[in-house]
């Protein structure tokens, strides 16, 4: 396919706002609060952030569903308010779930019938489905009704029909929601693989496992916000830094003393008693962990174990430790 300008940025966002409602005394939503972003040609970038941070609101804007409220959006050099026809023949979108699948058709007869939308002819439309049929292992059960499919199987014709235009922009939206891990991890083989044909791949997720697996950098969002763009080592470096020590197995009148004595800890943030026994230490600086469980062994409590806080967790803790400021 002969693509459209070429430029150095697939996505070049700048200062974008998005606001709902505020029509016939409504409240004005602000969903999307002065968003820079830019990413390469041929990157495969992570839009990371909890449930409601705007993952989903940026791509409606990238994807031309949804209309900016301010700043300037551009797909390849094409300007998505001024340019929608161009941006939509270079981009795919694949959804997670049900969403765009017509259950009762088989596969071929739903790849068919998007290829019809783009426009291709019947003997364009059958090279074309049949390659991405048997591209993403689908080919034996091609002349089969969706509504058997598993979910592994329905997010692979997901992916089929965002490419059954050759985008040269992908945007997969939470695409491995619900699969198991071995499903989750051949899909996931399958989006790098798209990487190598030179197009750019947009993935939302809120799952820092996933975006470590497969993006080249990532975006964390949050509150409309962005925190932070950055390779996934560095956030998971940074992350790291909140790790969290479970303590068990303390008599009654340990539980003071043992509370004191942590709180005392350089980059120790919180200790809580969250049941009879059981002390929960968050921390909140690089190194901080070990000496928790140093100290914890010292004083012969050795029925510990360490976790990570989930992402929404981190963000609290970092936006109310520090506001917007990113540490480097």
């Amino acid at each position: 396919m002969q693509y459209g300008r070429a430029v150095g940025s697939a996505v070049a966002v700048v200062g974008l706002r998005r606001e709902f409602g505020g029509r016939r005394g409504q409240p004005v939503v602000t969903a999307l609060k002065d968003v820079n972003l830019q990413i390469p040609e041929g990157e495969i970038h992570g839009l990371l952030g909890p449930n409601g941070a705007g993952k989903t609101t940026l791509c409606k804007i990238l994807s031309t569903v949804l209309l900016p409220t301010r700043g300037s959006v551009e797909i390849c050099g094409y300007d998505v308010e001024s340019e929608t026809a161009a941006v939509r023949r270079l981009i795919g979108i694949v959804f997670g779930g049900e969403r765009g699948l017509y259950t009762r058709l088989t596969a071929r007869g739903n790849l068919e019938f998007w290829a019809s939308l783009y426009g291709l002819s019947g003997t364009q439309s059958q090279r074309r489905v049949g390659q991405l049929l048997e591209r993403l292992g689908l080919d034996q059960r091609a002349d089969t009704r969706v509504e058997t499919f598993s979910r592994g199987m329905k997010q692979r014709l997901h992916l089929a029909r965002g490419l059954i235009g050759d985008p040269r922009v992908l945007i997969l939206d939470e695409p491995t929601t619900g699969m198991d891990p071995v499903a989750a991890q051949e899909f996931r083989t399958l989006v790098t693989s798209l990487q190598t044909e030179g197009r750019t791949i947009l993935v939302t997720t809120h799952d820092m496992a996933e975006a470590e697996a497969i993006c080249d950098r990532v975006t964390l969002i949050d509150h409309g916000s962005v925190l932070a763009t950055e390779r996934p080592s560095t956030l998971g470096r940074w992350i790291t830094r909140y790790a969290r020590v479970r303590a068990s197995g303390l008599l009654p009148a340990q539980v003071a003393p043992v509370t004191a004595a942590l709180s005392g800890l350089d980059g120790v943030a919180t200790v809580h008693e969250v049941a009879e026994g059981t002390l929960l230490v968050d921390t909140a600086a690089d190194g901080a962990a070990p000496a928790v469980m140093r100290l914890l062994l010292d004083l012969g409590i050795t029925d510990v174990a360490t976790t990570r806080p989930d992402l929404a967790e981190v963000y609290l803790r970092v936006i109310g430790n520090r506001g917007m400021r990113v540490d480097r």
